[in-house]
């Protein structure tokens, strides 16, 4: 007879699993809830203290932690020494290990990290232990013993083992299964207790939620990976799609970037996006306003783009959405008017996320290199100290244009250059490899639209994302009619900057924070 250990915390599909084991002639040990429910169930099982000799201690904390046990996983059966060994302790061999890890993941889901390291209770007690020792031992012994650590295996091992066709391969899938999801466990864990903010060693722990179409191209393969408990969390992963087929590795990366900027605006706002920049933004009194100014921004660069509100949608803007072509859009709702107008269009994906967005606290993020990887806090500021460079003071309305370009520069690839009237943008210019290029690049974008705005109430502004070493920006805005400038300041040519803008009577403020964006 050939012996299988099962000890679960989730028994979803336990009981029919160890029927069909026992129809094949296996004996079963099993611990604690999972062997009071099997034996509730009329299935014969012995328990983990009935073979250890030894009774579960310190509150269940030690259960399984023994040579008896152990050593029934671990020994390999075609080594002689291990098998005199065996018989000399009186162990016998285990030969399909069954482990489901203590919830840790759900758990640390409802108990936030806390501020002040105090952490609770619930949390320590839902780091498993034992479990994690059974699933390594049993996924290091791979060619003696079949390990499980996932419910959606148990028909497959069935299966083989009515088959007789269990092979090495199935066992070493099995076991790397294990082990990964050994090491996803620790690294919830570990991410979950460390504080310090660049630990000399690391890890992140990711899950697929599904595969991609295709990455960036499509020769390219791709998937989508959560780092643990998005669910709860405002974030685009956690978005739920409405409408529409799946979402492209693309779609993904302009999503999240008009969802974080859109998020900057207190008043209904609406963001559009194209290849990661925007292309329009606007904010004001309603939300089909916001998105019929973020539109005429750049027109021809959002056919095709992502749309993102922070409001939910009504008819009259799904309306206007609807004439042109999207690929995504993404809202804290949608009315149910508004929800049949855009789901009549086939190739639109509608996405709602209720939550408004948060930056976490002291996150990090990451950028792969070849063979290694940058690792940085995140840009959730959005500046340091405001100071009028210039003679000039802004007006409120400058003041109020300059904000808002300012925010916009902020998701804008480097270098940028952010033109403004208003509460809406009127040329951006994106990735340039100068500041007078993106200046250029946003000048045209402007040249092309009549924003229909009345420039004697309406100033217009200009936001740069990082210093100007030259003050070429400067005297070239003066000439499409610029009146006031927002940039980090810190130049050490800051003064010719600031003399160019006070000899054209432009005023210039400093953030004294910059925003760059690769």
């Amino acid at each position: 007879m050939t012996t299988a250990l099962l000890s679960v915390w989730d028994k979803i599909g336990i009981v029919n699993f160890a029927k069909e084991l026992k129809l094949l002639g296996w004996g079963i040990i099993s611990s604690g809830g999972t062997a009071k429910l099997l034996k509730e169930n009329y299935l014969k099982c012995r328990e983990v203290s009935d073979v250890t000799g030894f009774p579960e201690i310190l509150d269940g904390r030690v259960k399984t932690l023994n040579p008896k046990i152990h050593g029934g996983i671990l020994a390999i059966r075609n080594n002689k020494h291990h098998t005199q060994q065996l018989q000399c302790h009186d162990i016998e061999t285990i030969d399909i290990v069954v482990v489901d890890l203590y919830p840790f993941e759900e758990i640390i889901s409802k108990i936030p990290k806390p501020a002040d390291k105090k952490i609770h209770y619930d949390v320590i007690e839902n780091i498993d232990i034992g479990g994690v020792a059974l699933l390594r031992a049993a996924a290091k012994n791979y060619k003696d013993v079949i390990v499980v650590c996932d419910i959606n295996d148990y028909a497959l091992v069935i299966e083989n083992l009515k088959n007789n066709s269990v092979s090495e391969e199935l066992k070493l899938g099995l076991a790397s299964k294990a082990f990964r999801h050994t090491a996803y466990y620790d690294s919830l864990i570990s991410n979950y207790l460390t504080y310090e903010k660049f630990p000399t060693q690391t890890t992140i722990p990711l899950k697929k939620l599904s595969m991609l179409r295709y990455g960036e191209n499509p020769h390219q393969d791709a998937a989508l990976y959560s780092s643990g408990t998005e669910q709860n969390k405002p974030v685009v992963i956690s978005a739920k799609q409405l409408h529409g087929k799946e979402l492209s590795y693309n779609n993904y990366l302009d999503l999240e970037s008009a969802w974080h900027l859109v998020q900057e605006f207190n008043s209904p706002a609406c963001v559009i996006v194209k290849h990661n920049n925007p292309c329009g933004c606007a904010e004001s009194i309603c939300v089909k306003d916001a998105y019929l100014k973020a539109l005429i921004c750049d027109p021809l660069s959002a056919f095709g783009g992502i749309i993102a509100f922070n409001r939910c949608i009504e008819e009259d803007t799904a309306t206007e959405i609807s004439k042109l072509f999207f690929e995504c859009v993404i809202a804290t709702g949608y009315s149910q008017a508004a929800s049949d107008v855009l789901m009549k269009k086939k190739n639109i994906r509608l996405l709602v996320q209720k939550m408004p967005y948060k930056e976490e606290k002291n996150a990090i993020e990451y950028r792969t290199l070849s063979h290694g990887m940058l690792a940085q806090s995140k840009d959730d500021q959005l500046l340091a100290k405001i100071n009028t460079m210039t003679k000039r003071q802004p007006t409120k309305e400058e003041s109020e244009t300059l904000d808002f370009a300012w925010k916009v520069s902020k998701y804008v690839k480097s270098n940028a250059i952010v033109l403004a009237r208003g509460k809406q943008s009127v040329g951006i210019g994106a990735g340039q490899m100068s500041r007078i290029d993106a200046l250029k690049t946003a000048v045209e974008k402007m040249k092309k639209v009549n924003h229909g705005l009345d420039e004697k109430i309406c100033p217009l502004v200009l936001a740069s994302d990082a210093f100007f070493p030259f003050p070429d920006v400067v005297e070239e805005s003066a000439k499409i009619g610029v009146t006031a400038i927002v940039q980090p300041g810190g130049s050490i040519r800051d003064i010719d900057s600031i003399k160019a803008a006070d000899a054209k009577n432009i005023t210039m403020i400093a953030t004294g924070m910059r925003h760059f964006k690769h």
